[in-house]
């Protein structure tokens, strides 16, 4: 386990206006499918996302080590104190604890890569998988729930999902489209000839070949529309999940999101991982999710290209992806808290 840091870690750039208190077969898509499909945000993340409760303890570690060669991507966290972490080496899905930095692999992966994740309140988590599409884990067991291709256009790249009370939906990073898991009255699991694919339109120009457009993924503050941001262009775009028409988002005179990453909404608070620049850019947004302002940037010495966000109580916790270095069998990996 690393040493422990200070508690006041975390650093707001100057610049900022205050300081943020305290993240098959296909079907097209219809107006009336796709909308439905939206309709709240999961318990889940309510939980894992909403934390305002009293400061996790002072001995609670600031870097938690993962397993050598490791390489995570993805974090989720639930109602308790445990983060979930997937491997994009082989897809292994890593539980640690919060409050003492150990953990262990709790489900083996299927030898592809875990990308973005998504835990709900039934103990499922949802996992984009890259080319080989979606699957849905038990993290209680280990066991794969059910496995999903998202769709047959190459390339694909799931690479990050947002959860719904109606739905899990996947951004494409090398199509314009979002893919969407339609959920049961009971959080029910699809068939896998029910994904729904909506394509984008509006505002999004997509680049085009192997250059990584949608990323990470949430709800507007109003629960009405979806928020991609699209790495390479630097923009984030406000989603109407009936038509797929997107509309960029205006932040004002803030920097580009190029290498925008996970994303996190706490409340009306918008914060986006920026995995190469190491930081969060942080926006508080209009309700409708249609414009934001800028309030800072959140930065840390142990950041090392960071690229998603969750949270618990009053804390962010990011896995460090190391994108920058080779990665070997060796090569250490850990997961940074900060103070939000």
């Amino acid at each position: 386990m690393a040493p422990p840091h200070s508690s006041s870690r975390s650093s707001l750039s100057p610049h900022s206006a205050q300081r943020p208190v305290s993240r098959r077969g296909l079907l097209t898509a219809s107006a009336a499918t796709a909308g439905a499909l939206l309709v709240g945000s999961s318990a889940a993340g309510t939980a894992s996302a909403a934390g305002t409760a009293a400061a996790a303890g002072k001995t609670w570690p600031d870097v938690i080590p993962l397993p050598n060669g490791f390489r995570p991507e993805g974090i989720a966290i639930g109602g308790g104190p445990y983060a979930y972490l997937g491997s994009l080496g082989d897809g292994s899905i890593y539980r640690a604890d919060l409050r003492t930095g150990q953990g262990r692999i709790i489900s083996t992966g299927p030898g592809t890569p875990s990308v973005g994740l998504e835990l709900d309140g039934r103990g499922r988590l949802f996992v984009a998988g890259r080319a080989q599409g979606a699957r849905v884990v038990d993290v209680r067991t280990g066991a794969v729930l059910a496995s999903y291709r998202l769709t047959t256009t190459t390339p694909s790249f799931a690479n990050d999902v947002f959860l719904t009370s109606r739905a899990a939906w996947f951004t494409d990073s090398f199509q314009p489209a979002l893919h969407a898991l339609p959920l049961g009255k009971h959080g029910e699991l699809p068939h896998a000839d029910e994904v729904v694919t909506l394509t984008l339109r509006g505002d999004w120009a997509q680049t085009p070949g192997e250059t990584v457009n949608a990323n990470g993924v949430t709800g507007t503050p109003d629960g009405k529309a979806l928020l991609v941001v699209q790495s390479g262009a630097g923009g984030l775009h406000r989603v109407d999940p009936r038509t797929g028409v997107t509309r960029l988002v205006d932040l004002g005179d803030s920097a580009p999101l190029t290498n925008g990453d996970g994303l996190l909404l706490l409340g009306r608070r918008l914060y986006v991982v920026q995995n190469r620049q190491n930081a969060i850019d942080v926006f508080k947004l209009a309700a409708d999710g249609r414009s934001g302002i800028f309030e800072g940037r959140l930065t840390d010495p142990d950041f090392d290209v960071p690229t998603t966000v969750a949270a618990h109580q009053n804390r962010l916790y990011l896995p460090n992806a190391r994108f920058t270095t080779t990665p070997t069998p060796d090569t250490t990996y850990t997961v940074v808290a900060v103070e939000r």
